[in-house]
């Protein structure tokens, strides 16, 4: 059984639903999506869900604002079913230590010139949102009041419902075993199950899974997978409408949930637990749980009743520059999604827009993110994507 599309899309997680929508909305909606499972049933459910834009590289940034316009506007952008995609706009503040106010200023100034709306603020002010904190070790705070946390799988959903609405086919179950090809041009995909659907374009949005899949095709997309661990804690008290606070100083980051819980992350990047995908351990280790309770304990001395109620851990899909690839790259008529490193939650309304601009122009439409930016030819070239005001032990995410 054969089909033809004009966009086939390998994978129907967070990246490929939102280029779906994206392509729908530019009118392009004879586009086939193929998820090996159900939508959101990879890593985008086990995104932390962290909504900001504080980034030192310009276009990250920029995609970051973009995309934040589609959650605060879900039904705007989505449609009228599009209600609640499960984005709390709670704050965003980031606190460093001395070693790098300089480049937080410098970071906070670039990111206002590409529409963020972000300033620094003071250490009282900090105190009255996070008051069961120890705030001596920090030397400066950045604040963005639009930030906050989101779900990725209710996004992910929101988007492919969108999709679906312009007459975009997203089938699951449908494993995507060999790319088609014609010489040097991809010309569709192949199912496990025999079906060939015949495409103009295919992007290659699968993740994890992505620099195994294309390696067949020598295409090198220069992926490690990471282990990333996650710790859910209830406080032992309301803490009321806390923001989310990422810790630059003890390298943690915590986020209110909905139910009063907040949910802690390692932002310490030194050393990394490289994993399969598809089989690597669901739940923190000892060694973490320790860390947490140390770190937590550490920060907020004034949570004296607090207490671990659950783990999870997911897989980032990491490139040598801690930033995505969003592509053409290896025969003609095929996109690469894939390589978020951390950051795909936040930026993927700006993504799924970038790989539509990529499939209709071959050129990004907006002039703060430059498609050169995310070209799969830097990692050969040597010229990676790094911010030109890093952070002393979270450069890699910032």
């Amino acid at each position: 059984m054969n089909e033809t599309a004009d966009v086939a899309i390998v994978g129907g997680g967070l990246e490929g639903a939102a280029a779906a929508w994206a392509l729908s909305q530019r009118g392009v909606a004879d586009v086939f999506v193929a998820e090996r499972n159900t939508v959101g049933s990879g890593m985008t459910g086990k995104s932390s869900g962290i909504v900001r834009c504080h980034y030192g590289v310009s276009s990250l940034a920029a995609m970051a604002a973009s995309s934040l316009e589609v959650f605060e506007k879900p039904q705007q952008f989505m449609g009228d079913h599009a209600t609640d995609i499960g984005f709390r706009q709670t704050g965003y503040v980031v606190g460093v230590g001395a070693p790098n106010v300089e480049s937080m200023r410098k970071s906070l100034a670039a990111q206002r010139a590409v529409g963020v709306q972000t300033e620094e603020i003071g250490v009282d002010e900090v105190a009255k949102m996070w008051p069961t904190a120890d705030l001596s070790p920090f030397a400066a705070f950045g604040w963005e009041a639009r930030g906050g946390y989101g779900d990725a799988y209710q996004t992910a959903q929101a988007f492919a419902v969108s999709a679906r609405a312009a007459g975009v086919r997203i089938r699951q179950g449908a494993n995507v075993t060999d790319l088609l090809l014609d010489g040097d041009r991809v010309t569709g995909i192949r199912l496990a199950d025999g079906t060939e659907i015949a495409a103009g374009t295919v992007v290659v949005a699968t993740g994890a899974w992505t620099g195994a899949f294309l390696a067949r095709y020598g295409v090198d997309v220069p992926i490690r997978v990471l282990r990333e661990q996650i710790v859910t804690i209830s406080p032992g008290m309301d803490l009321g409408p806390v923001p989310v606070f990422s810790d630059l100083v003890s390298l943690q980051y915590v986020r209110p949930e909905l139910g009063g819980e907040i949910l802690f992350g390692n932002s310490d990047l030194a050393h990394c637990e490289e994993a399969d995908p598809d089989d690597y351990l669901n739940r923190a280790t000892d060694g973490f749980v320790e860390m947490t309770v140390d770190k937590v304990g550490t920060r907020f001395p004034g949570l004296t009743d607090a207490r671990i109620t659950g783990s999870y851990a997911g897989c980032y899909d990491v490139t040598p520059d801690w930033n995505p690839v969003i592509s053409a790259g290896g025969p003609d008529g095929l996109v690469v999604a894939a390589g978020f490193s951390g950051h795909g939650f936040k930026i993927a309304p700006a993504v799924g827009r970038l790989v539509a601009d990529l499939v209709t122009d071959g050129r990004s439409a907006d002039a703060r993110i430059p498609e050169t930016d995310f070209a799969l030819s830097r990692f050969a070239g040597g010229t990676l994507l790094r911010s030109p005001y890093p952070y002393v032990g979270a450069g890699e995410m910032r």
